[in-house]
């Protein structure tokens, strides 16, 4: 400490201030401190907090609850032994991006696209997970066609939107703006969260988030399924036809015999509507479905094959029964996985119950 700086501080101490005036005293104090650091210019040694946990679960961190961040009042660091230093923090970091450098994501993956399924927990209430998951308590309803005085109960299984809104199926002949109209929605918020390249970009089978779209009054008809015959859908793998994971969102079977590069089949003939293919390696690719290929059938059901790593098919293309439209992808890593934990392929059924769901 400079002998300047001593004479001030003992000066400051010789006005024998009341107990009460100690911290005043104190303050006084630090800013002669940080006062000198200007003429300073010696190297910096930060001492950094020593206490971290040594592991930080991920997950914690995507689904928790993120507070608005409060400015904070600047803090000292020691210099050389000697002085202190005033700085404020440059950067806040959220639980999500922490969660982001730890488990090596790129920052995009912190936006949640996907519609996810979810386990109460005992003690959970519809509030409560909908705080966890950052969507409005209407969203959660709506999308469990839930209502206020239904209760939940431990091991009932949610589906949790990405964000506040609507879940849509897209119907045959049906617009964006018809659809943002319904919902009291803008199509623009539309086809950029659902990553269309235009309005026109829709077909019967798609499933629509709704951002900030509203459940209208007029009375909505439950989806019916249109009845299948037992042989009318095929397996989509080789023999043995291997179940991975049972049904879960939305209406889907994994099939797989734990490689990639097997071919996959039609499960009925049928024209092909949509080949979304990316080089994203993002979990997030395309919702999390990855590479995928979507049938529309005679009948009017439509098909679903995701986690494909190549596509033998264009849309407008015809196909039959059984024929080789992709080869198996899925691998975590490699693009167009999506989100995936290995290789298999995601086969959904939109219009009628998928007849591998025992």
């Amino acid at each position: 400490m400079s002998d300047k700086l001593s004479d001030k501080v003992f000066k400051c101490l010789r006005l024998g201030l009341k107990e009460s005036s100690k911290p005043l005293l104190v303050a006084v104090i630090l800013i002669l401190l940080v006062s000198t650091i200007a003429s300073k210019k010696s190297k910096d040694v930060v001492f950094l907090p020593t206490d971290l946990p040594e592991t930080v679960n991920v997950r914690d961190a995507f689904v928790s609850v993120i507070q608005k961040p409060k400015p904070e009042l600047p803090k000292f660091i020691l210099v050389q032994e000697n002085s202190f230093r005033a700085v404020s923090p440059p950067y806040v970091i959220t639980p999500k991006v922490l969660g982001a450098l730890i488990g090596g994501f790129d920052l995009e993956s912190i936006q949640r696209t996907e519609i996810i399924e979810y386990i109460v927990s005992e003690g959970d209430t519809l509030w409560v997970i909908a705080n966890q998951f950052d969507v409005s308590l209407e969203t959660l309803m709506w999308a469990n066609n839930l209502t206020h005085t239904v209760l939940i109960r431990e091991g009932q299984k949610l589906i949790i939107p990405p964000v506040s809104g609507i879940i849509h199926h897209v119907k045959a002949g049906e617009t964006v703006g018809e659809i943002a109209k319904i919902y009291k929605a803008k199509s623009e918020e539309i086809v950029s969260f659902n990553a269309l390249s235009g309005e026109a970009d829709i077909f019967i089978g798609d499933i629509l988030i709704i951002p900030n779209g509203t459940m209208p009054t007029i009375t909505q008809y439950a989806r019916t399924w249109i009845p299948l015959g037992s042989s009318y859908f095929m397996c989509p793998i080789s023999s043995p036809c291997r179940i991975t994971q049972g049904l879960h969102w939305y209406n889907a079977i994994d099939f797989s015999h734990g490689k990639c590069g097997e071919p996959i089949y039609a499960a009925a003939g049928g024209q092909i509507l949509r080949v979304n293919l990316t080089n994203s390696t993002s979990r997030w690719a395309f919702s999390g479905a990855g590479n995928h290929i979507t049938i529309l059938h005679p009948n009017g059901v439509v098909t679903m094959y995701g986690h494909i790593s190549t596509s033998l098919v264009n849309p407008g293309d015809t196909v039959y029964q059984g024929q080789t439209i992709a080869w198996m992808g899925g691998e975590p890593g490699t693009p167009g996985a999506g989100k995936s934990t290995g290789c298999h392929v995601h086969f959904g059924v939109r219009g009628a119950q998928n007849p591998f769901a025992y």
